[in-house]
């Protein structure tokens, strides 16, 4: 779309725009770990991505995509992956030079890269704060060792150890990832990592459910998984075990302390606006009387030659308005405080009578509760989280 026809007239109107946050994704990473769906490749070429040329095509990406963005403030960072933190630190802080030189940032704008645990990912920890990120996010997903290597990790349990202790003395704030359901795992298995992870005290946890994935290594060969009723237990733990440690838990799959939930994700739950670039990056962008989506060229090398002739986009749409309680109550109803009927007008151009129906039918099931000014899911709602959101689904 022509940034012309972006602003005419259209079945929306929306009085502002939300807030902008920037997600720069980096694609490489050591190997393709079996669950992993996500747009990643291994690092080949004796060794190494092309480093210099990405963020050539990073830069000519941007650059592209300023028209559609101008005058807009971006309130959050994520450089995400792959395994971002396989980029050298010189890397990393030319990246942001070149992001500020184009982008204005908001006054303390979170910066968060993604880390693997890996030995020598983590002698960079350092190096990536003194080149301006933030916030690190560290995919250690479990403590145990053959939980790790039925995964297809690389690190092991003393490397996940030092990596955490090095982001603790270099970050004032940071993030781990851990995963529960795995192979063979036992609830005695999931409280170990649990309190293996609680003992750092870390500002923020995001606990994810393992989900065997269409197209990947466990889809082909299915490893064996506890079950629904095991799964659910292993989660009552989590909750009662971080909520004993101070971490609130305030998304679907995210407990925090105070004043250190994650400010990129939350621009996502609450229907904020995002640019992608990098390698199958997505976008959604609005404008006065639309909102786009965009998808940029997933394979790394068809991506950089496209973006370096100015055309890093493979595909954008309109979002239908038909579509877009659906849109809105994916990203919301992750919260567990829900959202503001306001703001979902505010977000999407509709008026509230557009998702009275449905709200009405998922309080009458017990998923959600509200009152005259917000909407939240019950705890039955959190637990049937796809159920809820489905209710949203256009209706002939």
């Amino acid at each position: 779309m022509s940034v012309a026809s972006l602003w005419r007239p259209g079945t929306l109107s929306l009085a502002s725009l939300p807030p902008l946050a920037l997600y720069i994704h980096l694609p490489w990473c050591l190997q393709k770990c079996p669950y992993c769906d996500f747009n990643s490749h291994e690092w080949r070429e004796g060794g190494q991505a092309p480093e210099g040329r990405y963020l050539e095509a990073l830069r000519a990406d941007l650059e592209a995509a300023l028209p559609q963005v101008w005058g807009r403030r971006i309130v959050s960072v994520f450089i995400g992956g792959g395994t971002p933190s396989l980029f050298s630190p010189d890397s990393i802080e030319q990246l942001l030079a070149d992001v500020r030189a184009r982008l204005p940032m908001e006054p303390g704008c979170e910066i968060t890269l993604e880390a693997n645990p890996g030995t020598f990912e983590r002698e960079r920890f350092r190096a990536f704060r003194q080149a301006g990120v933030t916030r690190l996010s560290i995919g250690v997903q479990s403590f145990n060792d053959a939980k790790l290597k039925a995964l297809g990790r690389v690190h092991d349990r003393a490397q996940a150890i030092a990596a955490v202790e090095e982001a603790k003395a270099s970050f004032e704030t940071f993030n781990l990832d851990l995963m529960y359901a795995l192979p063979g795992q036992s609830v005695d298995e999931l409280e170990a990592d649990l309190a293996q992870a609680l003992a750092f005290e870390p500002p923020h946890l995001s606990v994810y459910h393992l989900t065997i994935e269409p197209n990947t290594m466990f889809a082909k060969h299915p490893p064996q998984v506890p079950d629904d009723d095991t799964a659910f237990e292993m989660l009552d733990r989590i909750t009662e075990r971080t909520a004993a440690a101070g971490l609130a838990r305030y998304e679907i799959s995210a407990y925090a302390r105070p004043g250190h939930r994650c400010l990129h994700n939350l621009n996502y739950w609450h229907f904020g606006d995002y640019l992608g670039i990098g390698a199958g990056a997505h976008s959604k962008l609005s404008f006065a009387h639309r909102i786009v989506r965009q998808v940029r060229w997933r394979e790394p090398a068809a991506y950089m030659h496209k973006a370096l002739a100015g055309e890093a986009v493979s595909n954008e749409h309109e979002v239908a308005a038909a579509d877009l309680p659906f849109e809105y109550m994916l990203n919301a109803l992750r919260l567990k405080e829900g959202f503001e009927l306001a703001r979902f007008s505010e977000r999407t151009g509709l008026p509230v009578m557009a998702i009275q129906r449905a709200l009405g039918e998922a309080e009458a099931k017990g998923l959600l509760a509200r009152d005259l000014q917000h909407a939240w899911p019950t705890e039955r709602g959190f637990d049937f989280l796809s159920d809820l959101q489905s209710l949203f689904l256009p209706r002939s």
